[in-house]
This record gives structure tokens, C-alpha cells and sequence, in this order.
């Protein structure tokens, strides 16, 4: 859900538990990916916001796991930020963390709203923060689409 053609999403998520896991590195972006997301889940009418904070973006998806297996949540929101840099971590906990997030939500049958920037720069990662002047919330929209799945599974 990026940029032009984002689909407006207005779920209600009254009655739902929701747990936002946050990873702490980049607290500029962080503070507004989280404030993004509280922000979104409030407008949806979710009263029942739990946060886990965790080091960084790789440790996201144990945290989503432990969450999602133990019954407490109905969707996980999971937020954080990686920048590239000069050597080949960039990638490998990228990927780790797609592939964790994935998983986590695939095994569980719990959604899990992927609020995680890759960007090749501060700047863009800023852009994307859901701050003042940002042109994107991508902590608002993980959180959108974390309550929007959960209610479109239970339609099925």
C-alpha cells in the first residue's frame, strides 16, 4: 500500500486485541511509525493496544510469533526500519524479516500488518514515517491493514 493507488481502508476494529511490536533503532522514524499506527487503530475503534518494543527490525518476528501463538492478540502490527548501508546486512535482515513476518501469520492464521521500511536512506525513511512534512504513513497503514485482514477473514 504505497504512494498513488493505496486503497482507503475504514475497518471497524471494535472488540478487537491488537499488539503493535516495535523494533528500536531509528528513533525519529520509530516515534512516528508508532504514533502512525496508534493513531490509525484508534480511528478504527480499537480500544485494546498492547506494545512490545524489541532491539531491532530482525528480532520483529520472534516477538510477532510469541504474540500471535499465545491466543492474546485477534492481529499484530509490526514496525520497523532498516537503512542500507555499505555491506550486505541490509539485505539479510530484510529478508530475514519478510520471510519471518510471513511466516508468523502463515503458521497462525493471525495477521500481521508488515509496517517495515527498507529504504536506501535516512530521507526516505523520514518520507514514509508518518511525521510532519512526510508524504506517507506506513505506520498507519500497517495498522489499517492488520484490522482490515482480520475482518476480512472472519467474513469467510
Amino acid at each position: 500500500m504505497s504512494g498513488s493507488g493505496a486503497p482507503q481502508i475504514t475497518t471497524d476494529g471494535t472488540g478487537l486485541r491488537v499488539v503493535v511490536v516495535a523494533a528500536s533503532w531509528h528513533t525519529t522514524v520509530m516515534d512516528g511509525l508508532l504514533a502512525g499506527a496508534r493513531r490509525a487503530l484508534a480511528a478504527a475503534h480499537v480500544e485494546d493496544v498492547r506494545e512490545i518494543r524489541v532491539p531491532g527490525t530482525f528480532e520483529l518476528p520472534v516477538a510477532a510469533a510469541r504474540v500471535a501463538r499465545s491466543g492474546e492478540a485477534d492481529a499484530v502490527v509490526a514496525l520497523g526500519v532498516v537503512i542500507r548501508g555499505g555491506t550486505p546486512h541490509f539485505e539479510y535482515v530484510c529478508q530475514a524479516a519478510t520471510s519471518g513476518l510471513t511466516d508468523v501469520a502463515v503458521a497462525t492464521g493471525v495477521p500481521v500488518g508488515f509496517g517495515v521500511l527498507t529504504c536506501d536512506d535516512e530521507a526516505q525513511a523520514l518520507d514514509r514515517a508518518g511525521l510532519p512534512g512526510s508524504r506517507e504513513d506506513k505506520g498507519a497503514e500497517a495498522a489499517e491493514a492488520a484490522v482490515a485482514t482480520v475482518a476480512a477473514l472472519r467474513a469467510l
